[in-house]
């Protein structure tokens, strides 16, 4: 019997988390671990894998290195075959880690970038297999797909 495909669930905390988190059962036939900021959000996901990761902003790049190099670890050890991702900022130390080692990687930028996409997403789009936007208009003027709202 083969052993489901490992995929690797990320986002940040508050509503990002919510978002992935409603997108769980997408997740169903996988062999799932989950990646956030909280220590607590493991009982969320119990009996799930969990880690944390430090946060990060565009605002302060030098704490990308801690995110990266953690980032890193839990891929190796992870290897997971999708990565899937609602962001924020951090995440995309997975994204283009997860292309690095193969993996199919997916990014879908918060509902509350209902204007224009968020700067992360827009990184994401030039990182990321398929980027997605919550709102038909922002995909459209983005250049990227909407497969509906999440929340």
């Amino acid at each position: 019997m083969r052993r489901p495909r490992r995929l690797l669930a990320i986002a940040s905390s508050g509503g990002h988390w919510t978002q992935l988190q409603r997108l769980r059962p997408a997740f169903s036939g996988f062999d799932v671990a989950f990646v956030s900021m909280y220590d607590s959000y493991a009982e969320t996901v119990a009996p799930a894998r969990y880690y944390t990761v430090p946060d990060a902003s565009r605002l302060d790049l030098a704490k990308f290195v801690p995110v990266f190099a953690k980032a890193l670890k839990i891929i190796m050890k992870e290897r997971p075959r999708v990565i899937v991702t609602t962001g924020s900022m951090p995440m995309l130390a997975f994204i283009l880690l997860g292309r690095l080692t193969g993996a199919k990687t997916l990014w879908v930028d918060s509902i509350a970038n209902s204007e224009r996409m968020s700067s992360s997403g827009r990184m994401a789009r030039k990182l990321a297999h398929r980027t997605l936007s919550q709102w038909p208009q922002v995909a459209a003027a983005e250049g990227v797909e909407c497969w509906g709202a999440v929340i």
